[in-house]
């Protein structure tokens, strides 16, 4: 058996999707790409396979991942690394599919019958929050998730404070105790305004504040949570497990968030959390991208013992022209029952996905985030 072809399919919301076949027919799926730099991860894609794997037997993954990695005497970063994570998943995809069982089988084998997800309200300058908290509790959902704020200066004003407050109080009456809030930073806040920011949230009991500070200032995490008892999150924007063991050893975070579609894949995820449970960290990874991110993140969930909680992005706010379920054949692996999903039995990643419906909608899909500006002119973190 080799690797004899591959196929990749910009398609709406803003997902790369990558098809790779082998000789004896089989096909294997995976989701490479970064938000806003598809074109540019899809190059990244087309020079490693044709480089180390077309041609090549698609079984030993190990040795396929650390070839990509350390082929290159550059090596890391979001483009490079979310490239190897799409052609890790299509590999995992098609080894599942050979062996005929699902992945977590492969990698030990369940932990849990199923896992926890939350779900995304508000948008990226939050709004209507509460009602929409309302809505998604009604259907079920135990845990959301929900922007802080919209853009604030390095040094802001009481009243951006008050504004977040008043937004997660609402929101906390609305659900009551019993439902779950994290609140994301999203890298907007600095280091000082965090800590002022954390601090007048903290009575409503967030289930996490994630990414208070950029990745880049990771080392001013130890601070922040000294100054407060709220869980700290981070890891979507940190790519290996050389990036997150600096947050492992400083003791200051406690839950990491990687990103099945970034961070190397399911290969090096599985390493990254199996460090985490030595830190005693638990893990909810990053997925507000599409069917193939999301059940390559399900499948390193379901024998992970120290997962939380899945990110997942169903009727999120980037998906207007297109959603998870639309590009699968049977859209029921994803249905969500009190707040949960089900593991799947199929093999491999245990989807199927519509190949006509994809290459029907697949061109050139340029989705890119908006720049934010402050009131003098200046770039705002988004």
């Amino acid at each position: 058996m080799r690797i004899v072809d591959y196929d990749l399919y910009q398609v709406p919301p803003r997902w790369l999707f990558l098809r790779l076949e082998t000789s004896d027919g089989r096909v294997g799926w995976g989701e490479p790409v970064v938000e806003g730099r598809a074109r540019t991860v899809r190059a990244a894609v087309e020079e490693l396979l044709d480089t180390y794997l077309l041609g090549e037997d698609p079984t030993p993954i190990e040795d396929h991942w650390q070839t990509m990695y350390r082929g290159g005497f550059y090596r890391g970063g979001p483009v490079l690394m979310s490239a190897i994570a799409g052609i890790d998943q299509a590999l995992w995809d098609l080894k599942g599919k050979q062996f005929g069982a699902p992945v977590y089988e492969l990698l030990g084998g369940k932990a849990r019958n199923r896992v926890r997800v939350y779900q995304w309200v508000g948008g990226d300058r939050p709004e209507g929050v509460a009602q929409a908290a309302e809505e998604k509790v009604s259907e079920g959902f135990t845990a959301l998730k929900m922007n802080a704020t919209a853009e604030m200066r390095r040094v802001d004003n009481p009243a951006a404070i008050d504004a977040a407050r008043e937004r997660l109080a609402t929101v906390r009456e609305t659900v009551g105790p019993e439902v779950d809030i994290g609140v994301d930073f999203h890298g907007r806040v600095s280091k000082s305004m965090a800590k002022r920011l954390a601090s007048a949230l903290e009575p409503y009991e967030p289930m996490f504040i994630e990414e208070p500070v950029l990745p880049e200032h990771n080392d001013a995490l130890p601070e922040i949570a000294a100054s407060t008892s709220i869980p700290i999150a981070t890891g979507e924007r940190m790519y290996s497990r050389w990036d997150f063991k600096e947050v492992f050893e400083s003791g200051a975070v406690d839950v990491i968030q990687p990103d099945l579609s970034h961070a190397g894949g399911i290969t090096e995820v599985k390493k990254i959390v199996g460090m985490a449970e030595a830190y005693d960290v638990a893990m909810a990874p990053h997925c507000p991208l599409g069917p193939i991110a999301l059940s390559a993140c399900v499948q390193v969930d379901a024998c992970s013992p120290n997962v939380l909680i899945q990110e997942q992005s169903l009727d999120i706010h980037y998906n207007e022209t297109s959603d998870v379920l639309d590009y699968l054949a049977d859209p029921s692996v994803f249905d969500f029952r009190d707040g949960y999903v089900g593991l799947p039995d199929d093999p491999g990643l245990g989807i199927e996905i519509e190949e006509a419906h994809v290459r029907e909608l697949a061109g050139d899909v340029d989705w890119h985030n908006p720049v934010w500006r402050h009131e003098d002119g200046s770039v705002a973190e988004w």
